[in-house]
């Protein structure tokens, strides 16, 4: 005789597949969460560091290069790093490349933090990286929104489910950069059983407010646009964000986040005053020099991990270089020599 489900549509079958497994795990509690797994759940209101991808002079990878930028972050305190980010330059690689990363990366953290593993672009491809971020020991996902022109809401939902089905019951954080899919997709995505997070990239708190609020209370969301929107997006009840200058100063980033964490915005909006000229040379050009503002920035503080490739902007103008090498000199990162150019 069939199995009931035998009957139900396959995204249903899916679905009950995947919520059969949540219920085992968290009400049964027939199967302990992982010790991985839980640390991970832990720190998700914490920085999300997005950690750059190095390349030689001949434009293939370096992943060594990584390895200071890795230990500076950790010995800082930041609480997960995460492979195959839009800072690391995700739509830049190819698949194979982006698999490859994932490996070098878990290899390097060591299991001192919990690892954050990008996945996307097609659904083939993104299949594919979520099994090689399973082998490589990823600690959760991170589901890079479709930026297909004709995707629609119950796509991306579909879309997100095939990916928590190879990833084996890995925790998935939703990266949203568009909000226009609509909250009620939002909240279908937010049922997928093993969704614990959301990073939030859309300028729109009160959206996010109403987002949170059709919520299961236990979903984690986090600021996803750096260290600049922290505290509106904390406001309405983000927890964390994610940032790209851990990869420079991770300790400026924990200041900030810890200000926010008890609650001192004051503080927290000065820590920002300070930095802001980073953020503000990153959204240059159409926000094409946000990858290249930090791979400069590591490029004179002798951490060189190589250039950005197009269509991102690279090398940055003599105006920017100036400006950003001035702040490194102003936050005591660079000889006051080097600071002058």
């Amino acid at each position: 005789m069939a199995h009931p489900w035998a009957s139900r549509p396959s995204t249903d079958r899916l679905w009950l597949s995947l919520f059969g497994h949540w219920w085992q795990r968290y009400h049964l509690q027939e199967i302990p969460i992982p010790p991985q797994e839980a640390r991970f759940r832990a720190a998700l209101p914490g920085i999300s560091g997005i950690l750059v991808t190095p390349f030689d002079t001949d434009d293939t990878l370096a992943p060594t290069r990584l390895q200071p930028i890795i230990d500076r972050a950790i010995a800082a305190g930041v609480h997960i790093l995460v492979a195959n980010g839009n800072t690391g330059e995700f739509y830049g690689l190819t698949t194979a490349e982006a698999e490859t990363m994932v490996h070098e990366v878990a290899r390097m953290i060591d299991g001192r933090a919990p690892l954050l593993a990008g996945i996307g672009r097609s659904l083939g491809d993104a299949v594919a990286l979520t099994k090689a971020s399973v082998a490589a020991g990823a600690s959760a996902l991170m589901v890079h929104q479709p930026p297909d022109p004709f995707v629609s809401p119950r796509g991306v939902v579909a879309y997100v489910e095939r990916i928590a089905e190879a990833g084996q019951g890995l925790p998935i954080m939703l990266y949203l950069r568009n909000d226009g899919i609509g909250l009620d997709a939002i909240e279908a995505l937010c049922r997928i059983p093993t969704v614990a997070g959301v990073k939030w990239a859309a300028p729109t708190p009160l959206r996010l407010a109403e987002a949170i609020r059709r919520a299961d209370p236990a979903i984690v969301w986090v600021g996803g646009l750096a260290e600049t929107w922290a505290p509106p997006l904390c406001a309405v009840g983000a927890r964390g964000f994610t940032s790209g200058l851990i990869n420079v100063w991770p300790e400026h980033s924990m200041a900030i986040h810890a200000a926010l964490d008890r609650g001192d915005y004051p503080a927290a909006m000065t820590l920002i005053g300070r930095m802001n000229l980073f953020e503000e040379l990153r959204a240059e050009e159409g926000n094409g020099t946000n990858v290249s503002v930090v791979k400069a920035a590591l490029q004179m503080l002798g951490q060189d991990c190589g250039h950005v490739r197009s269509p991102g902007a690279w090398p940055l103008t003599e105006r920017q270089s100036s400006r950003l090498r001035g702040a490194l000199g102003s936050w005591g990162l660079l000889p006051a020599a080097a600071a002058l150019g």
